[in-house]
């Protein structure tokens, strides 16, 4: 008896510590807002558990998967009316895809308003595919929603249907995600308002802005009556600059609206027009040509500036925006293309940093005159510092161009030929630091000051530091910039592989197999790889993996490549690796409706998705299975294994099994 209840026991806390590995970090909600007779807001809502995260829909392509809607019926008896809505994200630089990618954490609110064709349909049916990460691991998963939008079920009350699980957040737990938001959110405007702010006292700089400051100021100091009206006057001028600026953030996001803002970064028709425009400012800047407002507007807001008071002083104002525009337009140009991508008040805060600096000298040198005998005379050196703001605006101008490619995946714009291009242009701008060329509109250089030099050697040194990165260095520096490590002719640098290095040709594959990470030979079917691996007489480790999948990507990148784990993986087992987010339908005679989550099998990656599951009972990436050549386990199953010792440890231990 005592027997038989111990068995019990072993047995109850085996199948407890096999479903506690089916993981199910995100809890979907749905409501029904209704707007009129005839429109509604379909809303799905998201609870996120605490250190997951759930990808936004908005995603540049070879990153995470975004979170995608389907709806059955649309078109038939309703119509979708824009597209689906999300709650702000958060976004961040991602070093294992080396791109921005945004996220949510703790919850997620996605909304898409439609319109009933068919006034007696009672449900609408939905689907969800989506991807959610921790620090160890990745999931990807679906799930099927029905709203109930017939007006006997839903009246001016919402009404929920529960997906899965609901689950109620608390009011603590509503106000952390709220502060941490709002921590993240201030994080990034701080960003843009700091490059904003600089940019600014670049634009200082130019032979357009920089004479004009003892020019105005005098203008107070002289038409003031007193030394206080002057200097009140001079504020209020600067505060006018920054109003003028500010509100031409404010018109760029009233134009593109708050929330859909951020999705120019991934938008390709955007990324090729804000390449065109960040070169013509390139071209400007160099001295091809001038951008200029009509003459007609600057003789405008001159006469209404001489009607003096506030009004003339705004117009004043005014009328600096207009002169300067040849040289700060540019500059502004940029900061909006770069400030709109980020989305929300973005572009009102570059602006906002961007204006301050511009205004700061003229009210400060008017309150101290005397300074004004301190600053540099007007020279060569205000069209050198123009120039140099051209060759930087004709390197970030790439960074557009290789979006778009990215997204189209075109292969145009690859690693190497992006880095040549930076490369060349600031060999060029070293070449012209050191006056060996010049442009239209420089001075004779007789000689270059000791600054001059050394900034000229500090982009001679960078220059040559990216030289490597066409053999394929990481170039760390830039990360971020270049296109991915592996969007490049040759991923592992010029005449090199992983393995081979040097250019060592590969062996004959086995058939079904491919060259996978760190150029292994792996399987991508599992029978193939089984079958393979009974005839050769070696072990099997089933690698359960994602195309998207971080932490995947770590392993691979920072354990497989290790020696003594890359001899193990080359000689003494087969590896199988099975996507779990390959997209890829199956033929129609394989699909299926799985026995275990009841959800319909469509995609090969369903398909290895349920695999995992059913047989292992698990469904987080990655995870890794030894198992002989009946498929039998050699050892207990492992997911992310960031510590190279114990990962050897559990693949020697598996071998050992197997050879007993």
């Amino acid at each position: 008896m005592n027997r038989l209840y111990l068995f019990f026991l072993l047995t109850l806390a085996s199948v407890v510590s096999l479903t506690a590995q089916i993981k199910d970090p995100v809890k979907w909600t749905t409501e029904v807002e209704k707007i009129s007779e005839s429109e509604y807001n379909l809303v799905f809502k998201a609870a996120i558990e605490p250190h997951w995260h759930l990808y936004s829909q908005e995603l540049p392509e070879g990153g995470a998967l975004p979170t995608t809607f389907s709806f059955e019926g649309a078109g038939e008896g309703y119509e979708l009316i824009g597209k689906t809505e999300e709650s702000p994200s958060i976004t961040e630089y991602d070093k294992v895809f080396e791109m921005e990618l945004s996220y949510f954490d703790e919850e997620a609110t996605f909304t898409q308003k439609i319109k009933l064709k068919d006034a007696s349909l009672a449900t609408i049916n939905a689907a969800i595919e989506f991807q959610a990460c921790d620090d160890e691991s990745c999931i990807f998963d679906s799930t099927e929603l029905s709203f109930v939008v017939n007006e006997n079920a839903v009246d001016e009350q919402s009404t929920e249907v529960a997906a899965k699980t609901a689950t109620e957040k608390s009011d603590a737990n509503e106000g952390q995600v709220a502060t941490k938001d709002k921590k993240e959110k201030k994080k990034g405007l701080l960003t843009i308002f700091l490059i904003a702010f600089f940019s600014g006292f670049a634009a200082l700089l130019t032979p357009c802005v920089f004479p004009m400051i003892p020019m105005t100021v005098s203008f107070f100091t002289k038409q003031s009556k007193t030394r206080a009206a002057g200097i009140k006057n001079a504020i209020i001028y600067g505060i006018s600059i920054v109003v003028i600026y500010v509100l031409l953030g404010s018109l760029v996001t009233a134009v593109f609206g708050a929330d859909s803002l951020n999705a120019l970064s991934t938008n390709v028709w955007f990324n090729i027009i804000f390449f065109i425009l960040l070169v013509v400012f390139a071209a400007s800047f160099l001295g091809a040509f001038e951008i200029v407002l009509p003459n007609s507007w600057a003789n405008k807001v001159d006469r209404q500036a001489d009607r003096g008071g506030i009004i003339g002083i705004l117009f004043m104002a005014l009328a600096l925006a207009i002169v300067s525009f040849s040289c700060t337009g540019p500059i502004v140009g940029t900061l909006l293309v770069e400030a709109a991508s980020k989305g929300g008040a973005a572009p009102i805060i570059g602006m906002l940093g961007f204006s301050l600096a511009l205004a700061l000298p003229f009210m400060l040198f008017a309150m101290f005159p005397g300074w004004l005998n301190s600053l540099p005379k007007s020279g060569g050196w205000l069209n050198s510092v123009k120039v140099f703001l051209g060759f930087l605006e004709l390197a970030l101008a790439f960074k557009f161009l290789s979006n778009a490619d990215l997204v189209l995946q075109l292969h145009w714009l690859e690693r190497e030929v992006f880095i040549a291009i930076w490369i060349a242009v600031f060999g060029v701008l070293a070449m012209y630091l050191f006056g060996k060329i010049s442009l239209p509109h420089d001075s004779p250089l007789q000689h270059i000051s000791v600054g001059r030099l050394g900034l000229g050697l500090l982009v001679l040194s960078f220059t040559i530091y990216l030289i490597p990165g066409l053999w394929g260095a990481p170039l760390k520096l830039i990360s971020g910039f270049p296109p991915p490590m592996h969007y490049s002719e040759s991923p592992y640098g010029v005449g090199f592989t992983k393995t081979g290095g040097g250019g060592a040709a590969h062996a004959e594959l086995p058939e079904g197999a491919h060259h996978g990470p760190q150029d292994i030979v792996a399987f991508l079917d599992y029978d193939k790889g089984m079958a393979y691996a009974k005839e050769v007489g070696k072990p099997v480790m089933i690698d359960f993996t994602g195309h998207a999948c971080v932490n995947c990507r770590k392993m691979e990148e920072r354990v497989w490549s290790e020696d003594q784990i890359l001899n193990i993986l080359n000689n003494d087992i087969v590896l199988i690796s099975l996507y779990v987010d390959d997209k890829r339908p199956l033929p129609e005679s394989e699909q299926y409706v799985s026995d275990v989550t009841g959800k319909n099998i469509k995609t090969i990656g369903n398909k290895w998705s349920d695999f995992q599951i059913t047989k292992y009972k698990a469904n987080a990436q990655p995870y890794y299975v030894l198992v002989d050549n009946d498929g039998n386990n050699l050892n207990d199953p492992v997911g992310y294994t960031p510590d190279v010792d114990d990962y050897e440890a559990w693949l020697k231990d598996g071998i050992s099994n197997y050879k007993k």
